[in-house]
C-alpha cells in the first residue's frame, strides 16, 4: 500500500501540473515559440523519438565512459592519499580547484588540446573533471573512517599495511564509495550535456546538439522534447544506481 502511494503521488502531481500548463497556454494564447503546451511537446517527442533516442545514447555513452575514467582515477588517487597524509594534503587543493572551476571555463582549453575534429574526446575529458571529485572525496572519507578500536586491534595483532588496507579500510569505505558514485552518476550526465554545449561542434550529436539545433530554428517544442528525454534518462539512471546501491549495501552488511 505504501509503495503504491509513493508511486501514485508524484504521478498525480505531474498530471496536475501538466493540466495547469496546458490550460494556461490555451487560455493565455501563448505563442508556441515561447511556451508550447504539453500536447505539442508530446507530438514533437513522438515525431522525433528515433533521432532523440540516438542522441540520448550518444550522451549516455560519453557520460558512462567519463564516469568509468573518473572512478578509476579517483579511486587510485584516493588510495594513495589514504596511505600517505602528505600526499592527501598535496592533492586535495588541486581536487578542490577542479571541482570549483566551471566546466565552461575549461572547455576552450580542452577543446584546443583535443582538436576541433575530436569533440567527443573534449566532452569526455570535461565530464571526467565534473565527476571526479565526489568519487575521490567519498573514497578518501571511507578509507580513513575505519573504527579506531579496530585500528588498535590490528596494531595489537601486528597486521601488515596490506592486511590493514584490504581487511579493514577498504571494507569500511564501501558505503562512502557507493554514495560518491551515486552523486557522480548524476553529475556525469549533467557534465556531459554542459560539455556538449561548451565544447561540442555537432560531431558528437548528443542531446545538447539537438537542443541547440531546435533553438536556432525557434522550435521550442523540439527543445522541450529533448529535455523530456534527458530528464527520463537521468531519472532512470538514478533509480538504477539507487537499486544497485541498496543491493550492494545488503551484501556489505551481510559480509
Amino acid at each position: 500500500m505504501r509503495r503504491g502511494l509513493d508511486l501514485v503521488a508524484p504521478l498525480a502531481l505531474i498530471a496536475v501540473l501538466l493540466a495547469l500548463w496546458e490550460a494556461g497556454c490555451r487560455l493565455a494564447d501563448t505563442p508556441v515559440y515561447l511556451l508550447p503546451p504539453p500536447s505539442l511537446v508530446a507530438k514533437a517527442l513522438l515525431a522525433n523519438l528515433p533521432l532523440l533516442v540516438v542522441s540520448a545514447w550518444n550522451t549516455f555513452a560519453m557520460a558512462l565512459i567519463a564516469l568509468a575514467v573518473a572512478s578509476a582515477s579517483a579511486c587510485i588517487i584516493a588510495l594513495a592519499a589514504a596511505l600517505s597524509g602528505a600526499f592527501e594534503r598535496a592533492v586535495r587543493p588541486l581536487a578542490v580547484a577542479l571541482q570549483v572551476t566551471p566546466v565552461v571555463a575549461l572547455a576552450p582549453l580542452i577543446q584546443n588540446w583535443a582538436g576541433i575534429d575530436h569533440p567527443k574526446v573534449a566532452v569526455v575529458a570535461l565530464t571526467v573533471v565534473v565527476a571526479f571529485f565526489p568519487i575521490y572525496s567519498g573514497a578518501v572519507a571511507g578509507l580513513t573512517s575505519a573504527d579506531r578500536d579496530l585500528e588498535r586491534l590490528f596494531d595489537l595483532y601486528g597486521a601488515s599495511p596490506w592486511q590493514r588496507l584490504t581487511r579493514l579500510r577498504m571494507p569500511s569505505a564501501v558505503p562512502f564509495l557507493l554514495e560518491g558514485h551515486k552523486v557522480a552518476v548524476g553529475l556525469a550526465l549533467v557534465g556531459a550535456v554542459v560539455a556538449e554545449f561548451a565544447a561540442g561542434s555537432g560531431g558528437d550529436q548528443g542531446l545538447a546538439w539537438r537542443i541547440l539545433e531546435a533553438g536556432n530554428h525557434l522550435q521550442t517544442d523540439k527543445m522541450m522534447a529533448a529535455l523530456v528525454v534527458l530528464a527520463l534518462m537521468g531519472g532512470a539512471l538514478h533509480a538504477l544506481f539507487q537499486q544497485l546501491e541498496r543491493r550492494a549495501l545488503v551484501w556489505w552488511r551481510g559480509r
